[in-house]
């Protein structure tokens, strides 16, 4: 591959033609930050497989001291059609950066939530888990986050799945939602 030749004392933004940018033609080496960031913003090497799904209303029933798959019914957008059936289906093999946030409450305000987390699943496997427990002063809700960059092949699936434990034993819930406190996302970095 042949590469252009930059001019002595650089060029301008307008210069870098995105389509070269792409090919790997053009002499990065050679070219300043600003200017490949420029040629970036254009589209070019953009992530794809985006996503981000949300809860629209709370999700009950969560069993005290068990794990519960977080169902997600509010499409933000989904560049691949990737999301189905609460789950996110890897559309190619790669890296994929994913994060899922849940507000995980205790059965009502006379019990404390003593225990949560949250888990990512690779086609039922664990891929990911973090979890609290709180020994003293539970509180009434706690907001959960987990992130993680998976390996993923095309069609592996992940799910996220919360854990909440209630110091009474009932059943927990998740928030939903225009607080917009319960939600996945993710994109396909390499």
């Amino acid at each position: 591959m042949s590469k252009t030749t930059i001019p002595t004392g650089g060029i301008t933004n307008d210069a870098i033609d995105s389509q070269h940018y792409a090919d790997g033609s053009i002499d990065t080496a050679h070219i300043g930050d600003d200017q490949v960031t420029a040629a970036k913003a254009t589209g070019v090497g953009a992530n794809s497989a985006s996503f981000h799904i949300r809860k629209s209303s709370n999700q009950t029933g969560l069993s005290s001291g068990g794990w519960t798959k977080l169902t997600f019914d509010d499409e933000v957008y989904d560049t691949d059609s990737a999301f189905a059936s609460n789950k996110f289906t890897a559309p190619s093999n790669g890296k994929y950066f994913l994060t899922a946030t849940a507000k995980i409450n205790a059965t009502d305000g006379n019990n404390g939530l003593i225990g949560s987390g949250m888990r990512f699943y690779i086609n039922g496997a664990i891929a990911s888990t973090i979890i609290h427990f709180m020994n003293a002063n539970p509180s009434y809700s706690e907001g959960k986050t987990i992130t993680s960059v998976l390996n993923l092949t095309a069609n592996q699936y992940v799910e996220v799945y919360a854990y909440a434990q209630d110091d009474g034993g009932g059943a927990c819930n998740i928030t939903g939602g225009n607080d917009r406190d319960t939600f996945f996302m993710g994109f396909k970095l390499a």
